[in-house]
């Protein structure tokens, strides 16, 4: 018999078996308790974004003026799709020197004319080659014609000279049988008329002497004579050539002068042509006008003034992500990520990315080495190629939610760590093994 019965309390807290059924419950409530915080949870890292493209060429850009110029047709509304080279917009010019309508005609005139000065100065320099060819060939013809000469007074004087000293010899000798013959007289061997022959012999002699002494200064005068035109015909030839020479080198020197202007205005002719083309101010690709940075017909642009902005039609998505620098030893290329993108529906789990609905998946494909202006690390996001395709209807700067995941810890230890504010664990993907090495 329970002892408690006869007091009215205890009769009111109800029959035993009511007891027991609560303690079940409450057992029960807290074995699962205990399961569940026994389950496994993925710890990630939580940031924002926006989507953006994965390559610089898909990204939205400004189309500046490449010149300056004046506003005078749009050829395209807001909004529209156009296709790479397609116009934009006409600018006309705004620079008095390209404002004649027939400058390139003219410029191109200009440089016919220095082409035909080129052509005069060059068919001079080749005139002149073939004067200083000329005069060469003459000069060598000349001086061997004065060598010659020199070498035939040389031997004249030779000759001359043998002459002179034969005529000596005999005058010597005639002279010598005159002194005999003196002699013979005196002792009146040989007769008067004897001695007055030898007498004539010598005057005949001597005579001879003083001609020939005569002809060999005449010979030799002329030697010198043929010498010193020999040296003037060389000299008047140097100087001819040399003058030849100096009015190739004024011709070639007006040659480069106008060579150099026809160069130079074939430059400014390829610049009015690539100006002119820049009138017209086409879409560098396809894609879609986003905005008329300029508006209106007739207003005046600078060079580089941007005129419209344009979105790449086809665009390699990716999302740029903002990591808190706490976070960032945590992220990693090839971690992979969890993608929510605003105005499509999505129920999310942090801890259970699998059982999630809505989310995409994605990759760390590149982490910025510095510090963004918003005190954040900017992290690029691509599409995780196993995964499901994004969405058809991403538009660029879309804003986004991501969840890079890491490690898996039992869900005790996850509230602990958030209670006692800790960082995720430190964690690195694993990457696949190299089949070099199991070789």
């Amino acid at each position: 018999m329970n002892r408690y019965k006869k007091y009215g309390s205890y009769k009111s807290m109800g029959t035993k078996k009511t007891s027991k059924a609560l303690l079940k419950t409450l057992y029960w409530a807290l074995g699962i308790l205990f399961v569940v915080v026994l389950l496994p949870w993925t710890q990630t890292i939580t940031s924002t974004g926006n989507v953006t493209a994965l390559s610089p060429n898909n990204r939205p850009q400004t189309i500046h003026a490449i010149i300056g110029g004046r506003i005078e047709k749009w050829y395209v509304q807001e909004g529209q799709l156009v296709k790479k080279g397609d116009t934009i917009v006409y600018l006309s010019e705004t620079k008095s020197e390209y404002m004649n309508p027939d400058l390139i005609k003219r410029a191109e005139e200009q440089m016919k004319s220095k082409e035909s000065s080129a052509g005069s100065y060059m068919s001079k320099v080749q005139a002149l080659d073939s004067q200083i060819d000329a005069l060469i060939d003459s000069r060598i013809f000349k001086l061997q014609q004065a060598e010659n000469k020199v070498k035939q007074n040389r031997l004249k004087v030779i000759s001359d000279s043998m002459d002179y000293r034969a005529f000596e010899k005999q005058l010597v000798i005639a002279q010598t049988q005159y002194d005999r013959t003196q002699k013979l007289v005196n002792q009146e061997i040989k007769s008067t008329a004897d001695l007055e022959a030898k007498r004539l012999k010598v005057q005949e002699m001597e005579a001879k002497v003083v001609s020939a002494e005569n002809k060999l200064l005449t010979s030799r005068n002329e030697l010198i004579n043929s010498r010193t035109e020999l040296s003037s015909i060389n000299a008047d030839y140097q100087d001819k050539i040399a003058k030849s020479e100096s009015e190739k080198s004024s011709a070639l020197s007006s040659l480069y002068d106008t060579e150099a202007t026809v160069t130079k205005m074939q430059n400014d002719i390829s610049t009015y042509i690539v100006r002119a083309g820049y009138y017209y101010v086409t879409a560098p690709q396809d894609g879609y006008i986003s905005q008329a940075l300029k508006n209106g017909v007739g207003e005046t642009v600078k060079e580089g003034t941007p005129l419209v902005s344009i979105v790449p039609s086809l665009s390699d998505f990716a999302v740029e992500m903002f990591v808190e620098p706490i976070d960032l030893p945590l992220m990693h290329v090839g971690n992979e990520v969890r993608v929510q993108f605003d105005g499509w529906p999505a129920i999310v789990f942090s801890g259970w990315p699998n059982v999630s609905y809505g989310t995409y998946g994605g990759k760390v494909v590149a982490i910025d080495n510095f510090i963004g202006e918003n005190g954040k690390y900017r992290v690029l996001v691509a599409p995780d190629e196993r995964e499901h395709k994004w969405p058809k209807g991403l538009r660029m700067g879309v804003a986004v939610k991501s969840m890079t995941l890491l490690k898996d810890v039992p869900i005790w230890y996850e509230l602990w760590r958030k209670i006692n504010g800790f960082p995720p664990n430190f964690y690195t993907p694993k990457k696949p093994a190299d089949k070099s090495d199991k070789k």
